[in-house]
């Protein structure tokens, strides 16, 4: 239970190495990725972290082993959150930037296919927010978080 099979130095090591790949991989595969999740969004989830963890702990499953690569993990989600927090272009790099899906009721078709957002996932988001029709909206972004916000066109007899 307290022996470890490894020096807890590669623990660190391989904590640190995961969790770049995974946070490389899940930012190249687009914000729906971690705005919306879908049934298959989760699945993938919970597979990809069981098949890193016995290149984390290297076969040790000792307690010991298992709270060092947990705060390994901690200590890189706190380090990236300060990084993100006090320089834009690494915010810009890890999060991405938001980016249009739809101006003056065009939508930008190429961004729907790049982000893997269907016509439903649009219509959703727009249904969400009050919208039945494409020409009522002014803009939908989708934001950093792959979350869509709309804003409406203003209506004729509104002041």
């Amino acid at each position: 239970m307290w022996d470890m099979n490894v020096p807890w130095w590669e623990f660190v090591l391989r904590g640190v190495v995961v969790y770049v790949f995974l946070l490389v991989f899940l930012r190249l595969t687009g914000k729906r990725q971690t705005g919306q999740y879908a049934p298959f969004d989760l699945v993938l989830l919970l597979i990809l972290s069981n098949a890193v963890q016995n290149s984390m702990n290297a076969g040790d499953n000792s307690l010991v082993g298992g709270l060092v690569s947990a705060a390994t993990l901690i200590g890189c989600h706190v380090v990236l959150a300060q990084l993100t927090f006090r320089y834009a272009w690494m915010e810009r790099l890890i999060d991405g930037s938001p980016q249009v899906l739809v101006q003056q009721g065009q939508v930008n078709t190429d961004l729907m296919r790049k982000e893997l957002l269907s016509t439903d996932d649009l219509e959703a988001a727009l249904r969400a927010s009050g919208c039945l029709h494409l020409h009522e909206v002014e803009r939908a972004t989708i934001e950093t978080n792959g979350q869509i916000t709309v804003v409406l066109r203003r209506r004729g007899g509104d002041a």
